[in-house]
C-alpha cells in the first residue's frame, strides 16, 4: 500500500533533496507558501517551504526501495518509528494539497472565521510561541493580538501570516 512518509533534509536542502529524489523516480511533495519579508524599505514575496527541513515522499514499503533515500544529496534522514519509516496519517498530505492555490502555493493566512477573544499563537519574530487573544484585523494583511507581557496587557499588531489559531 502506498503511503506518504516524511524526509528530514539538511538545513536549506529542501529543494536539492526534492530534485534529487525526483531524479531517482520517487514521488515527492514539498509544500511551499508565499512569505512576505521586509528588506531595505521594500516588501518582497518569496517562496518558502511550509515545513522547513521537511518534505514528503510517497512509498510502498513492500515494493519500493527506501534506503537509497538516506544517501540522497540534501537528505538528512527519514522520520522513523522503530526500525522503519513512520507513515504520515492518512489524509494529512491531501488536506495540505487542498489548501494550494492554482500557482501551487499553500494558503497560510489566518482563518477568516476567527472571532475576537479566540486564542492564537505567534509563529515568528521576537514573540515566537507566545499565546494571545485575537482582537481583530487592521487590514487584509495585519491583525491585532492582545498579549499578557510582564503582568500587563498589550495590544500588538502583527502580520496575519505570523499568527495561527490554537486550542488554548
Amino acid at each position: 500500500m502506498t503511503r506518504w512518509y516524511v524526509v528530514h533534509t539538511k538545513p536549506g536542502g529542501e529543494l536539492a533533496a526534492e530534485g534529487n529524489l525526483r531524479r531517482q523516480g520517487y514521488t515527492v511533495y514539498l509544500p511551499r507558501y508565499l512569505k512576505r519579508r521586509r528588506h531595505a524599505r521594500k516588501v518582497e514575496a518569496i517562496k518558502m517551504p511550509l515545513f522547513p527541513r521537511y518534505l514528503f515522499v510517497q512509498l510502498d514499503l513492500e515494493h519500493d526501495r527506501w534506503r537509497p533515500i538516506l544517501s540522497t544529496y540534501g537528505v538528512s534522514d527519514l522520520v522513523t518509528f522503530g526500525r522503519g519509516p513512520a507513515a504520515v496519517p492518512d489524509g494529512v498530505v491531501e488536506a495540505i494539497k487542498r489548501r494550494e492555490h492554482d500557482d501551487g502555493l499553500v494558503r497560510v493566512s489566518l482563518d477568516e472565521s476567527l472571532r475576537p477573544g479566540e486564542p492564537v499563537r505567534i509563529t515568528s519574530g521576537a514573540l515566537l510561541d507566545r499565546l494571545g487573544l485575537f482582537q481583530g484585523r487592521t487590514d487584509k494583511d495585519r491583525v491585532v493580538v492582545l498579549l499578557d507581557l510582564l503582568g500587563r496587557r498589550l495590544r500588538v499588531t502583527l502580520s496575519d501570516e505570523s499568527v495561527i489559531a490554537c486550542a488554548g
